[in-house]
This record gives structure tokens, C-alpha cells and sequence, in this order.
């Protein structure tokens, strides 16, 4: 059974965390499907993530592309992993449910940190997937570093 761990983001923006978490993900072993909400969303962290981070390159691929099934990181819209993802990274306030938080070795919840609107989403999928029993962390940067703030 995985867990779910939230990363309240406040002073470095997604396009940096993002392939900080990715990087560790793949140094795990595991495939990673990143879900969002919005199309256009997704295509502006596809064009990130070919930039690449200033220490190399992030093999990924677009769900509903070619080879889809056997891209290590797939961005999606879509609840469907046809990469076989064993790590599920929620951007945007995509939904996750609590029984992929239960099938999956992790799911990793990203959220903005300076957006209201943002902070209560996650507060309420934290709610919906301890509720149900799922194991949950909640990260925070807000000293400069991350740092595990809660458990559950």
C-alpha cells in the first residue's frame, strides 16, 4: 500500500519541483504518470520538461501520443495510466482517489502554496484520502527547505 505525500509549494514554482520529484521518482525505479486538469497546462509542462532541468533531460511523453505505453513519465488529463505508472504526481488540483493512492507506490500531490483556491483543494483531498485510510505526509518548503510538517 503507497501513500500520499502533499507538497505545499511557496518559494519554488512547479516547473522546479516538479522535475526534482520526477528526478527522484525515476532514481526509485518507478514509471510516473503526472495528471493535471487542463490540456493547455499539460503542454506548457511538456515544453519544461524538453527544456529540461540544468542537469540533464526528463524522458517523458504525451498521453494519447505515440508510445504512450511505454513512456517512463507520462503527462495525462486522464484518470488511465497506459504507462503502467507505479507513481501518480497530481498537478492543478486533479483528482486522485484514494484507491490509487492504495495500488500505486506513491502519489504525489503538488499544489501552490500562494494560491487560496489551491490550498483548500488540497486540504480537501488530504480529508478524502486519510478519511478512507490512506497514508499521508504533508511537505512544506516555507523554511527553504523541505521539511515533513505532518503524518497521517
Amino acid at each position: 500500500m503507497g501513500a500520499a505525500y502533499f507538497y505545499h509549494l511557496t518559494r519554488k514554482p512547479l516547473e522546479v519541483t516538479l522535475p526534482m520529484l520526477l528526478d527522484k521518482a525515476r532514481e526509485a525505479g518507478w514509471r510516473v504518470a503526472v495528471r493535471g486538469r487542463e490540456a493547455a497546462r499539460m503542454d506548457w509542462l511538456d515544453e519544461k520538461l524538453w527544456l529540461g532541468a540544468e542537469d540533464g533531460f526528463l524522458p517523458h511523453g504525451r498521453a494519447g501520443q505515440p508510445h504512450e505505453t511505454e513512456q517512463p513519465i507520462l503527462l495525462t488529463t486522464e484518470s488511465a495510466m497506459p504507462n503502467a505508472a507505479a507513481c501518480l504526481m497530481t498537478v492543478d488540483g486533479a483528482e486522485v482517489a484514494p484507491e490509487e493512492v492504495q495500488a500505486l507506490e506513491r502519489v504525489c500531490v503538488l499544489f501552490d502554496g500562494n494560491d487560496e483556491a489551491a490550498v483548500q483543494v488540497a486540504r480537501e483531498q488530504w480529508k478524502l484520502l486519510t478519511g478512507a485510510g490512506c497514508q499521508a505526509q504533508y511537505w512544506s518548503e516555507a523554511s527553504g527547505r523541505w521539511e515533513k510538517m505532518a503524518e497521517a
